[in-house]
C-alpha cells in the first residue's frame, strides 16, 4: 500500500499504461481484428485505463487542487498559449522534422462516409481532457522536477534548472511524429509551468491546443494528425 501512495508512482502509471497500449499497438490490432472488432475501439480501451488510473491516484495530484488559485490574467497566458502551439502544430515541416513518418492517423468515419459520432466523442475528449492531464503529470509534474531531484515535490518550478526544462522538452518531443512542433511545444508547456508555477496552466495550455487540433482535424480531414 506505501507503493501506491508514492506520488512518483501516481504520475508514471497513467502514463507508462498509454504508452504500453502504444507500444503493444499492433499485437492488441490483430487481436480484436481477428475477432471481427473495430480496432478503433482500442483508443476508447486505452483512454479508459489512464482515466481510472488518474481518478485511483487523484488525492496525489497535490497540484491540482480546487478551486484553482491563479489569476485571470494566467488563465489568458496558458489559453493563449495552447493556441499558439496548435498554430506550430499545423504548420508544413520537413521530412527531417518527423519520426517514421505519418501513418493513417485515427479516421472515425462510417463506411457510408459520415463520421461516427460517438468515436469523435471519445477522440476528442480523450486528446483534450485526458491526455493534457497525463502529460503534464508526467512530463511537467514528476520528470522535469525529478531531473533537478530525487524529492521532486519539494522543488518550486520556477526553480527547475535549465537542463531540466530542455531535456524534459527533448523527451516530449521524441514521443510524438512530429518531433520539431513536439519540442516547441514542450518548452512552451514548461514555460508556462515555469512561469506561473501551477500545473493548471500547462494542463489548460495543452488541453487547449489538443481541442483546436482535434476540430481542425474534422473540418480538413488530415486524420494522419490523430
Amino acid at each position: 500500500m506505501t507503493m501506491l501512495k508514492s506520488p512518483a508512482l501516481a504520475r508514471i502509471a497513467p502514463f507508462a499504461a498509454y504508452i504500453l497500449f502504444l507500444a503493444f499497438d499492433n499485437i492488441l490490432s490483430g487481436l480484436i481484428t481477428g475477432l471481427g472488432g473495430d480496432v478503433r475501439l482500442l483508443y476508447a480501451v486505452r483512454v479508459a485505463v489512464v482515466t481510472v488510473l488518474l481518478v485511483w491516484f487523484w488525492r496525489a495530484y497535490t497540484e491540482l487542487e480546487w478551486p484553482v488559485k491563479m489569476p485571470m490574467a494566467s488563465w489568458l497566458t496558458a489559453f493563449l498559449g495552447g493556441v499558439v502551439v496548435f498554430a506550430l502544430w499545423v504548420l508544413p515541416y520537413p521530412e527531417w522534422a518527423t519520426l517514421g513518418g505519418a501513418g493513417a492517423g485515427f479516421n472515425p468515419s462510417r463506411p457510408d462516409g459520415g463520421l461516427d459520432l460517438w468515436l469523435v466523442g471519445v477522440r476528442i475528449a480523450g486528446a483534450a481532457l485526458v491526455v493534457p492531464l497525463m502529460e503534464e503529470l508526467f512530463f511537467r509534474s514528476y520528470l522535469m522536477r525529478w531531473l533537478d531531484k530525487s524529492d521532486f515535490l519539494a522543488i518550486d518550478p520556477a526553480r527547475v534548472t535549465s537542463f531540466a526544462f530542455v531535456a524534459t522538452a527533448m523527451l516530449f518531443a521524441v514521443e510524438h511524429s512530429l518531433w520539431l512542433a513536439g519540442l516547441l511545444a514542450g518548452l512552451i508547456y514548461g514555460g508556462l509551468y515555469k512561469m506561473h508555477r501551477n500545473l493548471w496552466s500547462p494542463v489548460l495550455a495543452h488541453a487547449v491546443t489538443n481541442a483546436m487540433l482535434g476540430f481542425w482535424v474534422l473540418h480538413t480531414g488530415e486524420w494522419t494528425y490523430w
